[in-house]
Formats: C-alpha cells, sequence, structure tokens
C-alpha cells in the first residue's frame, strides 16, 4: 500500500497595525492590551490579555494567573473561557482578542495560544458548533486575524476520540 502525501495550509490576514481593524475590532484589542497590565505574572513578566465579544454582544476579559508552583498557573485564554462558561454558559464566543505586555521581551508582534489553550479553545467552537475568530497581536505592531481557532490545531483531540 502506498503512502499518500498530505498537507494543510489555512490562510490568515496581517494587519500592519490596529488603526486597520474595524472600530469593534480595534476597541476589543484595546480592551485585551489593558487587561494584559492587569495579569498577575510575578515570574515570567509576561502578561498576557484576552477578550472576547460574545453573541450576546457582552465582552468577558480573562489574564494569566501565575504562580510560585509555576505548572499550576493558567493561561489568559482558559481564564477567559471559564469566565464565559460561568457568567455566559449558553453564549458563543464571536471574536477572541489576544495581547501580551513584556517587560523583558519584544512585544510588538502578535502571540499564539500555547498548545493547551488552543485544545481548550477549539473544544468550545465544538461545543457550540461555531468558529471563535481570533485577533492576535503583542501591544504594538501587526495583528494577525484569523477566522477560527481550530485552524491552529488541526489534529485536535476530540469527541470523536472518545467515541462520542
Amino acid at each position: 500500500m502506498q503512502k499518500s502525501d498530505f498537507s494543510q495550509t489555512f490562510h490568515y490576514n496581517v494587519y500592519l497595525n490596529d488603526s486597520f481593524l474595524n472600530k469593534d475590532d480595534q476597541s476589543l484589542l484595546l480592551k485585551a492590551r489593558e487587561t494584559a497590565l492587569g495579569a498577575y505574572a510575578p515570574y515570567s513578566g509576561f502578561m498576557v490579555g484576552a477578550c472576547a465579544r460574545m453573541s450576546n454582544n457582552s465582552v468577558v476579559i480573562g489574564s494569566n494567573q501565575e504562580n510560585a508552583s509555576y505548572p499550576i498557573g493558567i493561561c489568559a485564554e482558559r481564564v477567559l473561557l471559564a469566565a464565559v462558561s460561568s457568567i455566559a454558559p449558553n453564549e458563543s464566543i464571536v471574536v477572541m482578542a489576544i495581547s501580551y505586555y513584556s517587560k523583558e521581551v519584544d512585544s510588538s508582534f502578535p502571540v499564539a495560544p500555547c498548545g493547551m489553550c488552543r485544545q481548550a479553545l477549539v473544544e468550545f467552537e465544538n461545543r457550540f458548533e461555531k468558529p471563535i475568530r481570533l485577533l492576535l497581536s503583542g501591544s504594538s505592531g501587526e495583528v494577525y486575524e484569523l477566522n477560527s481557532a481550530s485552524v491552529l490545531l488541526p489534529f485536535s483531540f476530540n469527541a470523536k476520540n472518545l467515541g462520542k
């Protein structure tokens, strides 16, 4: 049996800066940047903020929360997803802006969610059967726009893997 070659590609938009976004997306990204400044990151100094616009037009925020026992910290994206699940369990996320600030490293370019957050975002998309549009940015500079979080994790673990 011959193996087949497969490839996966995805498209995303790159904006020179946030001034190229529509007003709603600009506002959401600004809120994510503000939220990053409130993160609790005394160990890494890498402060991440996430801000989501929900299907009912409400806005929910989350920031990373570190801990001296490093592995038990939680990323901004998962803080936001937990908040959404608690305060609006029947609402889907339409768009999420993610930004960061660091005193240690250049934060003028976009950052993508970590692997654990990618899995959590894909699970949330699957739960509501709707994509989450992502706006990824640093504290300034380029903004990446992705039409779905699932493009960041093409071989995600999902309910089918569990026979569901």
